[in-house]
């Protein structure tokens, strides 16, 4: 384990390397949240049906899926660093279009483009984290990921609050002739660019250089992270996890005496599937949506998201506090728990719940202090648990022969279960109702702790060449 006096000699340096590495992090976080307050005006603007609605969000998710699994597997052949310089690129383009665009065509294109922007930080961000960060501090370093995340859906949500306010509505004109709701797609360009800069100033990862026989430049980085005495160890303990005879490709996921997908790939699939199916970014994409369902005005709506946000935000704080104190695997098992009672706490103020005349469920008073206070619960439980938890472990879990091509598959994987689950939402919302749609979570909810209790194992601690494939 690295020396205390090398971690502490450079932590500075590392600080730095981190808050820039999750400005993607806020962007993937903005980006997902910003459309949260800007459905009506999407509506009004393309004339979308329920479903045409849920496509028009939903392709975001679909660039998402494309973006996690190149930037997986172009991050072993480009770098780390420079497919984030791509990601931010397309996170200022992305931005842009989204904002002016007239035809929803046009609008649908850049918001997969932002979503390959997303997609490819939500991977790398924390990936690129783990290869830089020592292993006592690994998990806070990348927990910072999800802070950033929340903050910039946060942002999203106070940014959507306000503009709404000051237009009078979503929908109307306010700066430069263009309505509210396209200037809360159009704010994310500021600190896009701010991410695309402050890239030039990150130096590569040293695992990808030993991958590509940079060592030199390896030992470079190392020295700068941890001291020269570390660093030469450091680098032979890296060029001893790569495999001497190729370079990381797909096929490494394929265990070469057994045959078939390795272990620790099925274990990552599993918490890169079950984070979404407890349903946790229906708050995210729909939240204003949602609680209007429930009865509440459009204005009480987003000041709602921005309370769970703040929630949010404070619930990740515990997790820096605790996941290099009790590991990742407890705080998962604790997550599934609080998940699963809040998730059917829920279910219960819906069922219980009654219909206008137009059909739009409305809750008493007393079920829906019951419902924000729930809710509320369940977003605490979240990003203390699987929120932060699911990105920490895909950056460090997988030897650093997998790691790319890992990425690659178990990002796919996400954003796939993202996808599907935030374009069913409101198709099952209207359909099933409320309360059937959120036991499905629940029951996802209740699954995931019986699979992490027999199929995950501890992270904590442990040096990224001493993960076994």
């Amino acid at each position: 384990m690295m020396e205390r006096g090398a971690s502490q000699r450079n932590l500075g340096f590392i600080v730095a390397i981190v808050a820039v590495a999750t400005i993607g992090g806020l962007l993937f976080g903005y980006d997902s949240g910003a459309v949260n307050g800007t459905q009506p005006g999407l509506k009004a603007a393309f004339s979308l049906s329920e479903a045409g609605l849920g496509f028009t969000v939903g392709s975001l998710l679909i660039g998402c899926v494309i973006g996690a699994f190149l930037a997986g597997r172009l991050a072993d052949v480009l770098g780390r660093r420079n497919v984030m310089m791509l990601a931010a690129t397309l996170f200022l383009i992305g931005a842009l279009v989204q904002g002016f665009a007239h035809v929803q065509p046009l609008f649908v294109v850049a918001r997969m483009l932002g979503g390959i922007a997303v997609g490819a930080a939500s991977v790398l961000s924390p990936a690129y984290i783990s290869e830089v960060a020592p292993a006592n501090i690994r998990g806070r370093m990348t927990t910072i990921q999800q802070i950033m995340i929340i903050s910039g859906l946060t942002a999203a949500f106070v940014v959507n609050y306000y503009l709404a306010a000051s237009a009078g509505a979503s929908t109307n004109v306010f700066w430069g002739g263009l309505e509210a709701w396209r200037w809360m797609y159009l704010m994310q360009a500021l600190p896009a660019a701010v991410f695309l800069v402050a890239l030039f100033f990150i130096p590569e990862s040293p695992r990808f250089l030993v991958s590509k026989g940079r060592t030199e430049e390896a030992s470079h980085v190392l020295t700068r992270l941890f001291g020269a005495t570390e660093a030469s160890a450091k680098l032979s303990e890296i060029r001893a996890s790569f495999s001497a005879d190729h370079r990381p490709r797909l096929s490494d996921l394929l265990d070469p005496v057994k045959g078939g997908v390795r272990p620790i790939v099925w274990a990552g699939l599993l918490i890169a599937v079950f984070q979404q199916l407890v349903g946790i970014n229906v708050i995210f994409y729909y939240g204003a949506t949602l609680w209007q369902l429930a009865g509440f005005t459009e204005d009480d709506s987003l000041k709602i998201n921005i309370v769970s946000g703040l929630v949010s935000i404070a619930a990740c704080f515990v997790t820096v506090g605790l996941v290099d104190k009790i590991g990742r695997k407890p705080l998962l098992l604790i997550g599934s728990a609080g998940m699963a009672v809040t998730l059917f706490t829920l279910v219960y103020v819906f069922h219980n719940g009654t219909l206008d005349a137009a059909g739009h469920l409305q809750l008493s008073p007393d079920l829906g202090k019951i419902a924000l206070v729930a809710a509320n619960l369940y977003v605490i439980f979240f990003n203390v648990s699987w929120g932060p938890i699911m990105w920490v472990m895909l950056g460090e879990m997988f030897p650093n022969q997998l790691r790319g091509s890992a990425l690659a598959v178990c990002g796919f994987a996400q954003w796939f279960a993202n996808y599907i689950i935030a374009q069913s939402f409101p198709v099952m919302a209207s359909s099933l109702g409320l309360a059937v749609t959120y036991s499905f979570y629940a029951v996802s909810a209740t699954i995931s702790f019986f699979l992490v209790r027999s199929f995950i194992k501890e992270t904590k601690g442990k040096e990224l060449e001493a993960m076994e494939g």
